[in-house]
Parts: C-alpha cells; structure tokens; sequence
C-alpha cells in the first residue's frame, strides 16, 4: 500500500490511469501487444523536408536502446569504397592545413584514413604518398639498397630523405644481387669520415631467412634476433626482400592499422582535381603507389568529373575512386552511373565553408547524408560524411543517418600533425592556422606548380571551385585558426571511445546493426527545439571546465 510522509493511509491518490494498476510483470507484453505507439520517429519522418525542412546534425537526437554489452564490445569496421573496409569510420580531409603525409600515416595507424591535399606539385604529393606507403610493410619487395661505392655521406642524405637509416648493401647496388652487408643509423651517425665507402662500417655478421619463409615465420626470426632488419635471400644468397622490426613493433602498437593484405602496406588516398592536367598527376600517384583517389570538387555532378571517373575506371581498373561532392540523388546517380566507388556528401556546411552563404547553393548536412546515402547504398556504393562535424555526437548522427565514415576537417586541425606551425593567439592561447580551400589565401597559394612537362601551374582551390578563368575570385571559404588539440593518437582514440559508448546507450553492437536498426525503424530519433538544444548543452553554471578526455 502506497505511503504518504511515512504514514499508512487508505484514501492515498494514485497514479495509474484506471481503477487497478496492471501487474508489473505484464510491461513488457503491454508494450509489445498494446502500446501503439512508439517513442520517437523513424528516419523517414524525421528527414522528411517536406514536413521539417532542411535538418542539420543539431536539429535532432538518437533515442536510447537497451544496453546488454560493454562497449569496448562495439564493431566499428566499415566500408569506405566497394572493395575496401576500415576498422574504424574516420578520415581526414584533402585540405592543405589538415592532410599530408603525417596526418595521413597517423589517421592510416589508428584504423582510419588520410586524403592528402592536392594544393602542391604532383611531385610533392607523390612523395608524401610513398613516405605514406613505405612507412609500414610486410616484405619490403622494393627496399632501398646501397652499393658498395656508396659514401657515408649519401648514406646519410638517404636517411633524411626516408626516414630510415637501414640499408641493405648489394654487389651490384640493386635488389636481386648478392647481399654483403647492412647499414644502419649507429654505423654512420658518429662516422668521422663521410666520404668513406658504406663497405668501412657496414654490418656483415647478418641474420636472414630463406626465399619462401612465410610472414609469420620471418617476424618469428626478427623477434628472436637482435638485428633491426631481416633480409631475405635465395639460394645464391641473392636478396629477394627485407622485413623491419620497426614494421613488427607497429603491428604490435596499431592493431587496427589500415593496411593491404597482402603487401601489409598502409592505405593511401590522396585528392585530385577533374581538369585534364590531373591525368598526368594521377599517373605519378599510381606511380608512387595509391590506392585510393578523391576527386576534389565542391560540385561534383559536373561533365568533367563524370568524363574523369570513366578515364580512370578505364585506364586504373586497380585504382579505387571516391567522387563527390553531391547532396542530392540526382547528383549521386549521375557519378553511380559513372562508376564511382564511394561518394562524399557535403556542400557549405564544414566549419571554414561559406558556400551557402555566397552562393546560396547547397543543403543541410543531416538531410543530404540521409537522403544521398540511402540512394548510393542500392548500388552498394559507400559515402562519406563530409562536413558539419564538431564533435562525437555529429559523428554518431552522420553514421545513423547512413554514412559509411565521417571526414573531418576542422576537427583534426589543430592537432600536431596536421602541416604548420603552432602561435599563440591574442588571447594567449596555443593555435593553429586553418582554411577553407574556397578562401582566398588557398584560391591564391602558388605551391601547386609542377616541373612535369605538360603540367600546367594552378591550384587545388580555383580548380576545386571551378575559378581557374575568374578575373575575379570570389570566396566560397574563410581563413582562421583552431584550438590546439594534441596528438591524433590521443584524439583519435578519444572519438572512437565516445563512438562506442554512444552505440552502446543505442544497443546496437556495430555499425552495420546501428544501419539496419535505422532502416526497419527500431533505432528511433526525435527533433529538437531552439529550448532543447540549450537544454542538451552545458547550462545554469557560473564557470565550467569542459575537458574532453584525460
């Protein structure tokens, strides 16, 4: 019986809506068999424009599920083109403030993905692809090698120039002549004579394995050794490859590594433009060894990008292409079509982008990542959710809403190895510079000349905007500065940490449970007031501390 302030009383007000509460033990056959209603909306009412307008990641909440495991225990592989899957959903942004080769090794190591920027010489780009290909490997099938009249000096110059120091040294300088010694960092560091041939210092007590030794078996030999590499010669005692213990202690820190299966190299991706020049700057990317292309474009259904998608998918059958940028399904069909193997959904909603506001063009990121996605995924085409991103909770949503992955610009900014330098604000606090590639500091930066013949001076900003002609640039993207956020081996992990808890409150176990439960409607959404936004945000304090992850 009901008590009122501590006292048993019969004639006590109740609560339940009829003369006699049901059985508590019934709650959930009620709920099943007679509750009409669900809590929320489906997707389809939600991102109904016709109903709410345009809807932006703000504009709505996920409602919660049922929580029956930990969530260390949430999945997060996913595809982000059709022949290729990451273990985790996120990928930095082709801008010239945010992605180039260290970015890109880091985004790759973490379980991600990194499009380095094309606002700089083919060549340029080329390199950073290769330091991001040569960075982690199974068997090193092209490693560099060393002849015998090669000096210390050159030694050393070829350290700066890679980022190693050990070398193998052949007779004939090449791969597939007889191994006689190796090179390392403590052989020349402190060497007093650089013109003496590496033959005076190199290391000739080797340890190597035979032609035919698996993986497996190999990176058994180099853990039990205490060499730095490990050749692999034939009979002739020709070498044939080299294994890196840097590579096995990699395997060892980056679990989730993007990486080929084959040549255990990391994933590389990097944007080009759609103007008939980046056919020769995509020649030297599969050259230096990419695996994916971005073609950059603020609008992507345009004659060019569609002519470049058939160019490639005809002369690069190897060669993965993510088109894009559409937001509507009549743009994504004209690049499905084409034969595109992933899409990037965005237009006017990232952080330094004023499309939308000068051009009066584009559409809220919530109700483009719905809409287009749901399109691309009949044809099995994956997409990306590019734009808008501010924080865990807008990667969720743009994943819920269909996405693939989630690219990010701002977002990983600041971090140490975006490009730039760090200053110190007006405000006294640690920054870092970031641009829109519609700004017009990145529509007038002049990094993107080439040498190649035939390669015409431009930029990534004009081309991507469609301005190369324009006597007068007009900007669709702003410059400023972002906040210093460390490490994305730090920040990274905290994303993916806040992802998998907001799965578990869902109840769903991975992505691809968290797509189907949208799809049949068990995963439920709601819409937000003005009021219910500021009520979901940090209110009714004096001062806080907002500090993201420790």
């Amino acid at each position: 019986m009901p008590l009122t302030n501590g006292d048993v009383g019969s004639n006590v007000p109740q609560i339940a809506l009829s003369d006699k509460a049901l059985d508590h033990e019934s709650a959930l056959d009620f709920l099943q068999n007679e509750y009409k209603h669900q809590d929320g909306v489906d997707v389809q009412t939600l991102l109904d424009s016709r109903t709410n307008g345009g809807l932006t990641y703000n504009d709505f909440l996920v409602l919660p599920g049922y929580i029956g495991f930990p969530a260390s225990d949430v999945a997060l592989e996913t595809p982000v083109t059709k022949r290729i899957t990451l273990k985790t959903p996120l990928l930095s942004s082709p801008m010239d403030t945010v992605t180039e080769h260290s970015m890109a090794i880091h985004m790759a190591l973490l379980g991600g993905l990194g499009v380095i920027h094309h606002n700089c010489s083919a060549e340029d780009q080329a390199e950073m692809v290769r330091k991001v290909k040569r960075f982690e490997n199974g068997f090193i099938l092209d490693p560099v090698v060393l002849s015998p009249n090669t000096t210390v000096s050159e030694a050393k110059q070829l350290k700066e120039k890679w980022g190693f120091g050990g070398f193998p040294v052949t007779e004939d300088g090449t791969l597939r002549s007889k191994l006689i010694g190796m090179i390392t960092t403590r052989d020349i560091q402190f060497h007093p004579t650089p013109s003496d041939p590496v033959t005076s210092v190199m290391s000739t007590d080797l340890v190597t394995a035979p032609s035919g030794t698996t993986l497996a078996e190999a990176n058994a030999v180099l853990s039990k050794s205490k060499k730095g590499k490990l050749p692999i010669v034939d009979a002739s005692y020709n070498l044939v490859s080299l294994l890196s213990r840097s590579d096995l202690m990699k395997n060892l820190h980056y679990p989730l590594a993007s990486k080929l299966p084959h040549s255990k190299q990391l994933i590389c991706a990097a944007a080009i433009g759609t103007r008939p020049e980046d056919k020769d700057r995509l020649q030297i990317l599969a050259e230096a060894g990419l695996d994916i292309v971005v073609l950059d474009s603020s609008q992507g259904n345009s004659i060019f990008q569609i002519e470049m998608i058939k160019y490639i998918k005809e002369k690069y059958p190897g060669l993965d292409v993510i088109g894009g940028n559409v937001v509507t399904v009549a743009q994504a069909a004209n690049l499905i079509a084409a034969g595109v193997d992933g899409l990037r959904i965005g237009m006017g909603s990232g952080s330094a982008c004023i499309t939308q506001e000068v051009m009066a063009v584009g559409r809220p990121q919530a109700a483009s990542v719905f809409n287009v996605s749901t399109f691309a995924a009949r044809f099995g085409v994956p997409c990306i959710a590019d734009g808008g991103i501010q924080n865990v909770g807008h990667i969720v949503k743009g994943l819920s809403l269909g996405a693939s992955t989630v690219m990010m610009g701002g977002l990983l900014a600041g971090t140490s190895e975006s490009p730039g330098n760090y200053f110190v604000s007006h405000e006294g606090k640690l920054v870092k510079a970031y641009r829109g590639m519609g700004s017009i500091d990145a529509m007038e930066d002049k990094k993107a000349g080439s040498s190649v013949k035939g390669v015409v001076k431009s930029d990534a900003g004009k081309a991507r905007y469609f301005s190369e002609g324009d006597r007068l640039l007009v900007a669709q993207g702003v410059s400023g500065s972002v906040l210093d956020r460390g490490s994305v081996t730090k920040f990274v992990p905290y994303l993916l940490a806040g992802l998998q808890h907001s799965l578990q409150d869902i109840g769903m176990k991975s992505l691809t449970a968290l797509r189907e439960g949208v799809r049949n409607g068990d995963v439920r959404f709601e819409l937000r007031t003005v009021s219910a936004q500021a009520e979901g945000n940090v209110h009714g304090l004096h001062s806080f501390d907002k500090k993201l992850y420790s």
